[in-house]
């Protein structure tokens, strides 16, 4: 493609060289630059692009697009300086893979919990109603039957126009993506023609990154100001940032409440380890899904669903059988002893909440709750004494533990944790580690009957330590826990 044809529409401070240059492929990673690439330079928090410019241009880059020129630049490249280089890959990637989300449906979901369970639900409901869809999630990105592995809650710009674009070759008519807070603030999609988008809650998370929860929200806000007239934006009304989420929208608004005023309004009946009752728009229905938590995201998938166009008594129906996505609220039992492992993803205070909240409202008689449980590295450490406190004052017994370290020392993090542990508490909270032998010590010490939650992880089938992901995975944990008594 022409480079004037992958630039229509993006607002150029100057060019050097000739736009009349055929371009083979785009690339913000020197390392991937062959003969006939854009490189686009990209000013990051921890690399900049320009410093790879020169790199780019030997490997075989005939154009560079920057927020800043070299002082020599090389007389063979074409130069094209931009006020802001991520939104600008954004709208070119569009442009260079033929806008392909204006040939399928793309429908983003946006909050802190609750994203990959209703962009997995609404792929595998589509699914189910007879449509070719694609899926962008933090646990995988897939192709009808063909999964590929995810990086990132939202890829970068490129990756997310070759995906869809990939989608369109493929014949699918819908693609469900979760949509991050960084994704909108370093304009990952930028070009993208979304058909709606839905918000499922804000809690605290991402600070380390946003600083304040003022700016958290702003960048949730953000993803709804960018939404075209001609789509729909449906937001929790039980959620006070809700209505904020609308606040400059020009799209279509809509709500789902399970407590209040809604466009779908749903009502919790009954709920179980087997499942919950729920009534939608006033029909009973049972859900093999647990917990509130799991309500909010079958009405927000009900309600997207339906205001696609979708039969309300079809979706209800399919709904109805689906079962929840892999390390969400996902039963490990072990029926020798009578006892119940549970895996989820619950990273934030309020998810972890969430989760227990659900527990203790199922357990019977005399069971308890042990919880293991720790903090991610090098991300938020406000929440880490949060999620201590919370998971102490809703657990029988707590072990902390090592999550994902990254690169950040174990035991500091640990540290942070047992700080939000209250006196009174700290009787029943064991520090180990070694996430390993804190599953184990959780299923030794727990009697038949007593209910073991493994939070953090969820899906996740590594652990990061210092740059290096290690194979962990907490499910396969617990059952080689189980099998050791």
């Amino acid at each position: 493609m022409l480079l004037s044809d992958i630039l229509y529409g993006i607002s150029l401070r100057s060019v050097a060289g000739s736009t009349q240059i055929d371009i083979t492929s785009m690339h913000y990673d020197s390392r991937r630059v062959v003969a006939g690439t854009l490189f686009v330079a990209i000013p990051g928090t921890q690399v900049d692009g320009h410093s790879f410019i020169n790199q780019a241009i030997a490997q075989g880059a005939v154009a560079v697009l920057c927020e800043r020129l070299p002082e020599n630049p090389a007389a063979n490249c074409t130069f094209i300086q931009v006020d802001s280089a991520a939104r600008a890959m954004g709208l070119a990637a569009a442009n260079f893979y033929n806008h392909p989300s204006k040939k399928i449906t793309v429908l983003g979901i946006t909050g802190t919990n609750g994203k990959t369970s209703v962009a997995t639900l609404l792929f595998r409901l589509y699914r189910n109603l007879g449509f070719r869809c694609g899926l962008l999630s933090t646990v995988q990105n897939q192709i009808e039957d063909q999964v590929i592995p995810a990086t990132h809650t939202t890829p970068d710009s490129v990756t997310l126009q070759q995906t869809l674009a990939e989608m369109v070759s493929a014949g699918c008519q819908y693609a469900f993506m979760e949509v991050s807070s960084h994704a909108v603030v370093m304009d990952r999609i930028a070009g993208t023609h979304f058909a709606g988008a839905i918000f499922t809650n804000i809690t605290q998370d991402h600070l380390d990154f946003h600083e304040t929860m003022a700016n958290y929200i702003k960048a949730k806000q953000g993803f709804f100001d960018q939404l075209p007239a001609s789509a729909f934006a449906l937001t929790n009304a039980d959620d006070r940032n809700g209505k904020i989420m609308l606040q400059n929208t020009r799209a279509r608004r809509e709500s789902y409440s399970l407590k209040g005023i809604g466009t779908f309004k749903g009502k919790l009946i009954n709920s179980g380890l087997a499942g919950l009752e729920m009534q939608v728009d006033g029909q009973d229905v049972w859900f093999k899904l647990i917990g509130q938590f799991n309500a909010y995201n079958l009405l927000a998938v009900y309600g997207a669903a339906v205001l696609e166009g979708q039969d309300p008594q079809e979706v209800l129906m399919h709904l109805s059988t689906l079962a929840p996505p892999p390390g969400r609220f996902e039963q490990c039992p072990d029926p020798r002893q009578n006892k119940m492992g549970i895996v989820d993803y619950a990273h934030t205070p309020d998810a972890l909440k969430n989760v227990l909240e659900t527990i203790t409202a199922l357990r019977e008689g005399h069971q308890r709750i042990i919880t293991v449980v720790g903090c991610g590295g090098n991300r938020d450490k406000g929440k880490r004494p949060l999620m201590a406190d919370i998971a102490c004052s809703s657990s029988d017994f707590v072990v902390l533990t090592s999550d994902n370290p990254r690169l950040e020392d174990p035991q500091s993090i640990l540290d942070d944790m047992y700080a939000g542990v209250k006196i009174t508490h700290r009787k029943r909270v064991e520090v180990i580690l070694d996430r390993r032998e804190a599953i184990q010590w959780a299923v030794q010490w727990a009697q038949p009957g007593d209910i073991i939650l493994v939070a953090g992880k969820g899906h996740e089938t590594y652990q990061d330590i210092q740059g290096v992901k290690y194979p962990f995975d907490d499910r396969e944990e617990l059952k080689a826990a189980f099998d050791l008594l």
